[in-house]
């Protein structure tokens, strides 16, 4: 059984087809997936979500959050906001953790001095609730490992992780897992093959980050956008680069997940209808 880190079902490219791309991702094997909000108007819609298509993908889970991009547009208002959401939402046994939150020094219109404000205000919610953090670390890695250092967060996953090997430790160091996925089916993407193929098993995850970072063959083969039913053929390319079989690596990717997000090991050890892999 598949796992996917990091899937926005709610983006507007799935809106008029969500339901068949549940199917396709069910009849793929794929049992788990984590949805993270990006705005803190998003809460009840992934929340919904997630209830809505729980017997097709059992592991189906939600993190609510602010994404640096929408810094901008933020107020303090959100972050009350969001605090109001997070408490309401601990009752929730599909709520997983804050996210997806963090930096983003790559795109050049966004208020660096916002982003930072916001995003230091979300860490402080994730140490007064003790929830794991989905980490956005566009060239960042180093801003963001100094705020973490700053605070009593216990863990998560850093995103589509393009760092380095240095970064990626410390990181782990700190209890974070590494998120991989269609980046590394690219065969000029040498530093993520070399983090994949290097770093402890025990410190990476599999994830879509569907509809955005579409694998390698997805212009070739005319298809429109990512999707987390495509999770299981990027996670064999990934097997292949670490060199094990795709068997094993989906049982370590698996319990690597629900190691660092416990609510959602919770919620799949309850469930009858999941595969247990431990």
């Amino acid at each position: 059984m598949w796992i996917d880190t990091h899937c926005h079902l709610d983006a507007p490219e799935f809106s008029s087809s969500l339901a068949s791309i549940i199917s396709a991702a069910k009849d793929k094997n794929v049992g788990a997936i984590l949805l993270p909000a990006v705005k803190a108007a998003d809460s009840e819609s992934v929340r919904m979500l997630a209830s809505q298509y729980s017997n097709e993908i059992p592991g189906l889970v939600y993190t609510l959050g602010i994404h640096p991009l929408y810094t901008n547009q933020t107020q303090e208002s959100d972050l009350n906001l969001l605090e109001e959401q997070i408490t309401g939402a601990l009752v929730d046994p599909r709520f997983v953790g804050v996210g997806e939150i963090g930096l983003d020094y790559f795109v050049e219109d966004l208020d660096p001095h916002q982003q930072e404000y916001i995003f230091h205000a979300q860490l402080e919610l994730a140490e007064q609730f003790q929830l794991p953090v989905i980490l956005h670390v566009r060239r960042s890695q180093d801003a963001i490992l100094k705020a973490l250092r700053r605070r009593n967060i216990p863990g998560g996953i850093a995103h589509a992780f393009n760092g380095s090997f240095q970064q990626a430790e410390q990181f782990i160091e700190l209890g974070f897992k590494l998120g991989f996925g269609g980046a590394a089916t690219y065969e000029r993407a040498l530093q993520i093959r070399r983090l994949i193929k290097e770093l402890p098993l025990e410190s990476i995850v599999t994830e879509t980050d569907a509809p955005d970072i579409p694998p390698a063959w997805l212009r070739s083969e005319n298809l429109a956008f990512n999707e987390p039913a495509f999770m299981p053929r990027i996670a064999r390319e990934l097997a292949a680069i670490r060199g094990i079989n795709e068997s094993e690596f989906a049982s370590r990717v698996w319990r690597n997940a629900m190691q660092v997000l416990p609510r959602w090991s919770t919620l799949c050890a309850d469930n009858p209808n999941l595969i247990q892999i431990s």
